[in-house]
């Protein structure tokens, strides 16, 4: 029964983060609205019994995903729209994928109440920590590696494609500074 609380509990707060992030025009304020998400998100795996899900939610989604999308907000220095509605005709496809969704959601709610119960194995250790590392690092390391390895050549390739051809010659200020005293003395004596 506690159990159904909270995760309704985190589901509405997922739900109205979700709702604030699509409702803000500033694209900070949704990032962080997505940040509140991904926490809703990691609780309800934390009441699922999923800690190693959680855990890599808040330290990947929230933390890592989420500074690089503020960083790239920062750095395109986004201005106010005029408002201009241009777009209109996505407010009806957003609608229609979201009556599609909700049927979704219902159908999967139907098809969970109405599957018959299972017992559970409490020896099996599937989704601990300790099962996800053996397999990771054992039976799994192949594709981790190539996984590591493709993540590298993307930062190294984001890095170039940021990276300006034509540097802009950079003036030392106290360089500067000096010249100014040099010149102001000269015109003193």
């Amino acid at each position: 029964m506690v159990s159904t609380a909270l995760f309704f509990l985190f589901a509405g707060f997922a739900i109205m983060c979700a709702i604030s992030m699509v409702y803000h025009k500033n694209p900070l304020y949704s990032a962080i609205s997505l940040v509140g998400v991904f926490i809703a998100l990691s609780c309800i795996y934390v009441t699922l019994a999923a800690p190693f899900i959680a855990a890599v939610q808040i330290l990947i989604y929230a933390g890592a995903i989420m500074v690089l999308v503020v960083f790239v907000i920062m750095l395109l220095n986004l201005e106010e729209d005029a408002g201009v509605n241009r777009l209109g005709y996505l407010y009806a496809i957003g609608g229609g994928l979201g009556v599609v969704l909700l049927a979704q959601t219902f159908f999967i709610f139907y098809a969970v109440m109405s599957a018959p119960n299972q017992t559970v194995d409490p020896n099996t250790t599937a989704g601990e920590t300790l099962s996800i590392g053996q397999a990771m690092y054992t039976e799994y390391l192949l594709p981790v590696e190539i996984v590591g390895v493709l993540l590298m050549m993307a930062v190294i390739g984001a890095v170039i494609l940021v990276r300006k051809l034509s540097q802009p010659q950079i003036e030392l200020v106290v360089e500067h500074e000096l010249e100014l005293e040099h010149q102001e003395k000269g015109l003193l004596n």
